[in-house]
């Protein structure tokens, strides 16, 4: 069994910063992948970043130099510091894994980048 559980969300001004957290427990294999998809309304779900247990990481265009991701590799945890926030960015930020055939999403967590 393989949960995954974000936090960190919430309401911030435009230029504002948040950062995400998004913690796996469970049966977590070596080789993995994890990262950040957001959804926002009438739209899909989108790549926001990701990264490898080996460190590799891929990005959306438009959150390259905005927003770096990490990860803790003994705590199975992964972050999104979110910079320089624009009102397009609020969405629901969901938490992905990715191992081997299997995917395990999270619940989700809602920024909204507003004045």
């Amino acid at each position: 069994q393989v949960q995954v559980v974000e936090s960190g969300g919430g309401l911030v001004q435009p230029g504002g910063s948040l950062r995400l957290s998004c913690a796996a427990s469970g049966s977590i294999f070596s080789f993995n992948t994890m990262g950040w998809y957001r959804q926002a309304p009438g739209k899909e779900r989108e790549l926001v970043a990701t990264i490898t247990t080996g460190g590799s990481t891929n990005y959306a265009d438009s959150v390259k130099g905005r927003f770096p991701i990490s990860r803790d590799y003994a705590k199975n945890t992964v972050y999104l510091q979110m910079n320089s926030l624009k009102p397009e960015d609020t969405a629901v930020y969901y938490c992905n894994l990715k191992q081997q055939w299997a995917n395990y999403w999270g619940q989700g967590t809602q920024v909204t980048v507003s004045s």
